[in-house]
């Protein structure tokens, strides 16, 4: 068995508890004196950082959520002075404004180092050619990908997302072995493969490592029959740390969580009580090294079940399942994250657009597809179909300036949409994971 480091990686669990609470302590008293609304929350909560005695004392802590994230943009929740900051990522928000993360050197250093696991952990060495196209800039999957693949010293094609014609040309002509990328973009250049005549079988390609978007069994055995390569799922969030928080390993029981670095719980979702091990519930992740921006009890909405039965693989840290859904309205497409309240913002903000709406996520082919329903006026619906094509038009390019994915934008007349006197069922998803 190949680790990256066998060290930390196969920790004997004793130790591994006694390094995690070690660890937790520390960022309890870091994010108590230096993050105020860490403070405010802990002091509402009766919490004190000498409350923390044991690694079950963790539950006694308040959630942080995105929301948090939002109502203290942009460094709101930094533990350190900007002088200290040498990266920013941001994420997408529910309004205009974005979540924002930010690294010191050393959270960058942590980062590479989990990515060069990660990396290790679906076969990576020193030789290998890992074509990169997660998208590069202020998501964090490619800028973190490269910076693992460089940390293990193996050649690194920035190739970023997109022009699929020339990600496989540039697969034959310098000896791909490695694909990152989301796993509906790996299907389409299958896709765009046969149009070229191309077969898999004649590339070095010998493995992917697909994240950013929740993926089946199904669609694992596809990629892999397909293209000839083992499929491995990587996970992680912009707000815990960017891709590398947990990855599988060649056995593929599960993704390994990085414990030395992030703490995991599940939780009901609708209480936020912390749930006996191998339920299924919200995944729940405290970051426990990271210096700008650490994460108190994280609640990421992901719904997943651990596993802690031991691993052949000989890795002592937990294992999470492939993740199921979400706790929430947020849609994950093409990797790129979308809540009903970004189009809401929008729409409130085009004349003769009504204020019911409608989410339809589908997946044509091997990508997947958004499609807004927008109910609009009486005088709108009864215009000429010019007009409202040039309003489907207009509406189209708003949404698609302000979530970054492309979206078909459907006029429907009004009250057609459903109504409902509790919470207003934004999104329909017919997507099969």
């Amino acid at each position: 068995m190949i680790y990256w480091d066998q060290e930390k990686e196969c920790m004997p669990i004793e130790q591994l508890r006694e390094l995690q609470l070690r660890r937790l302590k520390e960022t309890v008293y870091r994010v108590y004196a230096f993050v105020p609304a860490y403070q405010k929350k802990m002091d509402a909560a009766g919490i004190k950082p000498d409350d923390i005695k044991t690694l079950d004392d963790l539950k006694k802590l308040p959630f942080t959520t995105k929301q948090d994230l939002r109502d203290n943009y942009p460094f709101g929740l930094f533990a350190v002075p900007m002088s200290e900051v040498v990266r920013i990522h941001s994420s997408s928000g529910t309004t205009g404004k974005p979540t924002v993360v930010g690294y010191t050197k050393k959270d960058i250093d942590i980062w590479a180092e989990l990515m060069a696991r990660a990396l290790v952990s679906a076969g990576a060495t020193r030789h290998s050619v890992i074509q990169n196209a997660y998208g590069y800039g202020l998501f964090t999957g490619g800028l973190g990908v490269h910076y693992g693949a460089e940390r293990i010293g193996a050649s690194v094609i920035p190739s970023s997302g997109g022009n699929t014609k020339r990600q496989i040309m540039l697969m034959q002509d310098f000896g791909t072995t490695i694909l990152t990328c989301t796993p509906s973009y790996a299907l389409f250049m299958y896709e765009v493969m046969q149009e070229m005549g191309v077969d898999p079988a004649d590339l070095k390609l010998k493995a992917g490592i697909f994240g950013a978007e929740p993926w089946s069994e199904n669609m694992r055995r596809e990629i892999e029959n397909n293209l000839k390569i083992d499929a491995y799922d990587i996970y992680g969030l912009s707000e815990i740390i960017g891709p590398g928080v947990a990855v599988e390993c060649k056995y593929k029981n599960g993704l390994h969580i990085a414990e030395d670095h992030f703490i995991a719980e599940i939780i009901d979702p609708e209480t936020g009580e912390v749930l006996p091990e191998g339920e299924q519930g919200e995944l729940v992740i405290t970051a426990i090294t990271k210096e700008a921006l650490p994460i108190i009890r994280y609640r990421t909405r992901d719904l997943t079940t651990l596993d802690r039965t031991p691993c052949p693989c000989g890795r002592t840290h937990v294992r999470m399942q492939k993740v199921l859904g979400r706790s929430d309205d947020m849609v994950i497409i093409r990797g790129v994250n979308v809540f009903p309240s970004m189009v809401e913002s929008v729409l409130l903000n085009i004349p003769g657009v009504e204020p019911h709406y409608l989410l339809v996520v589908d997946r044509k082919g091997n990508l997947d597809e958004l499609e807004v329903q927008v109910e609009v006026s009486e005088k709108v619906f009864s215009d000429e179909v010019r007009k409202l094509e040039e309003l489907g038009a207009h509406i189209r390019r708003e949404l698609e300036s302000a979530l970054g994915v492309s979206v078909k934008v459907r006029l429907v007349e009004p009250k057609s949409i459903e109504r409902s006197e509790g919470k207003a069922k934004r999104v329909i998803d017919k997507r099969k994971f």
